[in-house]
């Protein structure tokens, strides 16, 4: 898992990167939460995201926003964070190249926020993993409508991003055409995820799973 330093429009990106030899490995890119509560890369439900792909044989990517660790700039309230990870998706490509290899985007909290917003603007993006999303606290009706199925999960407890404004998320993503959202509610877990990052492990692992054997049913 080595350090890589990309460059962003702010500056230097820290990152850590795994590389899957395998020439169609599937591309994801992990997103960590609001750097103005302390998070980082190295939050513990951040890593649990990275290391699920990582075992389900993806390249996968996590890394600093701007400001945080040895990131350099500014924290910028989710458009500058949002640009930093597109240009994190295009260094991605830029060393995966060929294979027609899906992108995935996945993030806990805030960094959820940024994945969808990414999703949104790039096509290539084939699935999505939010955990906690904060749908009590930001607008995401710009899903509309969401051009791909993911999965969403949820503590049961969560005070931060309460589980009843996650249900309606869940709920107009499912009414729309072609969308399937698997929602997950992990009881007793609380936003920390404290020990509940197994069961997001497993979650992530069956879903990806499932994904998969479907895609290579209809071949």
């Amino acid at each position: 898992m080595p350090e890589i330093i990309l460059m962003g429009h702010a500056g230097r990106i820290e990152s850590r990167y795994h590389h899957n030899r395998d020439p169609g490995a599937p591309l994801v890119i992990v997103l960590h939460p609001n750097p103005l509560q302390g998070g980082s890369m190295n939050n513990r439900v951040t890593v649990t995201l990275y290391n699920a792909f990582v075992e389900n044989g993806f390249s996968a990517i996590r890394f600093n926003f701007r400001g945080v660790g040895r990131s350099e700039g500014v924290h910028d309230k989710g458009e500058g964070e949002l640009t930093d990870t597109a240009a994190v998706l295009d260094w991605i490509q830029s060393v995966n190249q060929g294979g027609g290899r899906p992108l995935w985007i996945a993030g806990f909290s805030f960094g959820s926020l940024i994945g969808m917003q990414l999703l949104m603007r790039r096509p290539e993006v084939a699935g999505f993993v939010c955990v906690c999303p904060p749908a009590n606290l930001y607008d995401f009706s710009f899903l509309a409508p969401c051009p791909v199925s993911g999965m969403i999960i949820n503590g049961e407890n969560d005070l931060i991003c309460p589980v009843e404004n996650v249900n309606k998320l869940v709920e107009k993503l499912n009414t729309q055409k072609g969308i399937k959202i698997d929602y997950r509610v992990i009881p007793n877990c609380d936003h920390s995820c404290k020990d509940h990052l197994g069961t997001i492990k497993d979650c992530v692992t069956e879903y990806l799973s499932a994904r998969y054997i479907k895609s290579a049913a209809n071949m």
